[in-house]
Formats: structure tokens, C-alpha cells, sequence
């Protein structure tokens, strides 16, 4: 058995040219946003790195080659995305969640769905998706077996239209371009209101230009501060009834291999925001003596700060590049080793550039150093994406309680159908 960590001559030229991407365009994502008061009026100054990742390529990398696509294995995409998030975690995020919104039409639609939906974002215009999942309430309880809670978001079918009427939160993209909404919603709502999700959860697109949509709010987080998070109202919202991804009951396997996809995308979003962190700290070690007679790197204590802070890095790194790779072999189909990803580097980030601050002092909680802008954004990644708490811990503790677990199997050597 061979156990092998090292990229071929291909992934190596993906990492360079994402770093060089990085380092020559999404530099100046930072000064754009910088007199933006407003979270609506940042998203929008992203739009022209965004076009510029569209015109690199990194729209086509989530759609399949038979629909134009160029599309990047996971293993590929969390490659890119790595050195992309260590300058700018806003314009990735755009991408990433198109990608998440794209993910179950990938997966689940038909032929002629994918067709329909995927082809037009191969034409190079600066397109958009959106999952719409979290209720207005929260989004962890969506798969309880009691239809009185979880998603309240429904469609009925009317002859040959889905109408559909909820409302959802933190639906990344939601806004689209200036409130023209995204070119596609996949939404997950529920059929019938007297059925469990079990039996009714279902995914349908929303087409933009559909009436009925609302943009009734916009939620400013301290972190990632050009990604917009809008609430969005649907009301008598009339799709075509071909527009549902496979049938009512598909929506718990649709929404749990979407949000197996994204683990690995963000473990390699948080490597990419520590590298930041540690490449900072480790440069201020070296070059500042704080009014001392020595460069701080040469404490001890630094020295061994610093290398805390780089094994936890290769650490999660690793875990990532094993997660993405795994995902390619099984389809998506495994949840354990994604949901672990998820957690241990999100958690694992916040962990390492509090230390980072720590190592650079009180400087780290102002603005002479990138650490604090850095902090709010990490923040987020425990809790967003499904919670590690209300979501991915949640479908840990569920695989624990199958009588057919294996406490000794290591997670790749397993499929879970939780």
C-alpha cells in the first residue's frame, strides 16, 4: 500500500497560477473595500475581481466538461483555494458559494437540468448561485422528523408550477448583482406540511427574473466583509414543476453531499487565512526587537510559539487534501472524514491566529497589522456552513449511534449514509 502526499506536475501548476492570481489581482481587493461603509455596496465592489476569477477560469472549475465546464476534481479546487483565501476570503467566497449552489444540480439533476441550469455559467459572464437553506429560525433542526418545525418553507404543486412561499437567512449570493438576484436559487423547501423531510424535503430552482422574490434585509457580519448575506421572501413564487431535483424526500441526501462538498473548500479557505496570520507573525519575529537587543524569534518562547502555529497548519492542511481527495473517490457519498475537516480546521484556525496576535502583541488588535481583520474572518468559519455545533457535530453524534459503527474503521474506509 502506498500512501502518497506529493502533487504531479499539473496540481503544482494549478497552486502556482491560483498564487500568482492571488498576489497580482486579489491584492487590491482590500483597498476597494477599505471607505465602503455599507455590506450591500461592498459585495458589489468585488464584482470586477470576480469578473477577473470568471476570465481565469475559476467559474468554469465547478462545471462539468459534457456542459462546457472545465471542472477541477475537489482535491484540485481546495488546491486554489488555499492560496486564494490567503490574500482575499471575500471573491473566493462568491465562487465557493456559486459552487454550493450548483452542487445539487451537479449532483442530482437530470440530464437536461444540467443542460438547462450549468451551461450558461460557461459563458464568462460574472453569473452568481445561491443555496437557499437556512430558515429565517436557523437551519439545524431541517431534517427533524417533526413536520411542525425544521424548514417552513413550502411548495405546492399547482397543476404544472411549484408555488412557493418561506423565507430564508445567510443566503450567500442572495442579493445577486445589485439586487438582480442570482442567476439560480437552488432552494430547499418542504411539499407537503403534514410529511416529515424525510418524505416532503425537496430542492427546487429558482430562476432569477422569477416574480415573487424579495431582498428583505441584509445582514452585516464583522467578518468577510464583501460576501452578502440578504434575507430573501418567497411569496406565491411560481416555478415550473420540472424545476424540483429529483423528488420530495431527495432533499436530505441533496443538502448533505452539498455541504460535504464545501468542507474541504473551507478547511483549505482556513489553511489559507493561517498562512496569512503565521506568514505575518513569523516576519515581525524575525525583523522586530520590541525596544529590546534582540529580535523577538530568537526567545524561546516565539520560537516555540512559532512552531505550534505551523504544525497545526500542516495539520489541517493534510486533513483537507485527504477530505477532497476522498470526496472525488466516493461521489460526495461519505459525510464522516468531511464533517470532521469541517470542524477541526475551522476550530483550528480561530486557535492559531489568536496565538499569532498573541506573539505580536497589542499591535495585533489595531489596525497596523492584518491579525485582527484576520480574526473576524475566521471567526466565522466554526459557525457558518452548518454550524460545527447544530450541523456537523450533530452528524458525527448520528453516525456514533448506528449500531453498525465502527469506533476502530478509519473515516475513508467507510461510506455513511447519515
Amino acid at each position: 500500500m502506498a500512501l502518497d502526499f506529493s502533487l504531479d506536475q499539473d496540481q503544482l501548476g494549478l497552486r502556482a497560477g491560483a498564487r500568482q492570481f492571488a498576489d497580482t489581482v486579489l491584492t487590491g481587493v482590500a483597498a476597494a473595500l477599505a471607505d465602503i461603509p455599507g455590506p450591500e455596496e461592498r459585495f458589489y465592489a468585488i464584482r470586477p475581481f470576480y469578473q477577473q476569477m470568471v476570465d481565469a477560469g475559476f467559474l468554469k472549475a465547478l462545471i462539468p466538461d459534457e456542459y462546457g465546464g472545465n471542472k477541477f476534481s475537489s482535491l484540485s479546487f481546495v488546491l486554489a483555494a488555499e492560496e486564494l483565501a490567503r490574500v482575499d476570503i471575500n471573491t473566493p467566497t462568491a465562487v465557493l458559494a456559486t459552487g454550493l449552489g450548483l452542487q445539487p444540480i451537479i449532483h442530482f439533476g437530470t440530464p437536461e437540468q444540467k443542460e438547462r441550469f450549468l451551461r450558461p455559467f460557461t459563458d464568462d459572464e460574472p453569473r452568481l448561485a445561491a443555496f437557499g437553506f437556512t430558515e429565517v429560525t436557523g437551519g439545524a433542526n431541517f431534517d427533524s422528523v417533526d413536520p411542525k418545525v425544521g424548514v417552513q418553507t413550502f411548495a405546492e404543486l399547482d397543476g404544472d408550477e411549484w408555488v412557493i412561499n418561506g423565507a430564508k437567512h445567510y443566503t450567500t449570493n442572495g442579493s445577486g448583482w445589485n439586487r438582480e438576484l442570482p442567476d439560480v436559487i437552488t432552494l430547499v423547501c418542504r411539499t407537503d406540511p403534514d410529511k416529515p423531510p424525510q418524505e416532503s424535503l425537496a430542492v427546487i430552482v429558482v430562476e432569477k427574473g422569477t416574480p415573487g422574490v424579495e431582498i428583505t434585509g441584509i445582514i452585516d457580519t464583522i467578518g468577510h466583509r464583501a460576501t452578502i448575506s440578504p434575507r430573501l421572501e418567497f411569496t406565491d413564487v411560481r416555478v415550473p414543476a420540472g424545476n424540483i431535483l429529483g423528488r420530495p424526500g431527495d432533499g436530505m441526501e441533496i443538502v448533505k453531499t452539498a455541504f460535504s462538498w464545501t468542507c474541504a473548500p473551507i478547511g483549505a479557505a482556513c489553511v489559507g487565512r493561517m498562512r496569512a496570520a503565521f506568514d505575518y507573525a513569523y516576519e515581525f519575529a524575525r525583523t522586530d526587537n520590541r525596544s529590546g537587543p534582540h529580535p523577538v524569534i530568537e526567545y524561546q518562547n516565539a520560537g516555540y510559539m512559532l512552531a505550534d502555529l505551523k504544525i497545526r497548519i500542516e495539520a489541517a492542511r493534510y486533513l483537507t487534501w485527504k477530505a477532497a481527495d476522498h470526496f472525488d473517490k466516493t461521489g460526495g457519498k461519505d459525510r464522516e472524514l468531511a464533517n470532521i475537516t469541517k470542524v477541526f480546521a475551522s476550530e483550528t484556525s480561530v486557535q492559531v491566529v489568536y496565538d499569532a496576535m498573541r506573539l505580536v502583541g497589542v499591535d495585533a488588535y489595531t489596525d497596523l497589522t492584518p491579525i485582527a481583520g484576520i480574526m473576524q474572518d475566521v471567526l466565522c468559519f466554526p459557525v457558518y456552513d452548518g454550524g460545527n455545533m447544530g450541523v456537523r457535530r450533530r452528524q458525527l453524534h448520528e453516525m456514533f449511534q448506528d449500531p453498525t459503527y465502527d469506533p476502530a474503521g478509519a473515516a475513508e474506509n467507510r461510506l455513511s449514509t447519515s
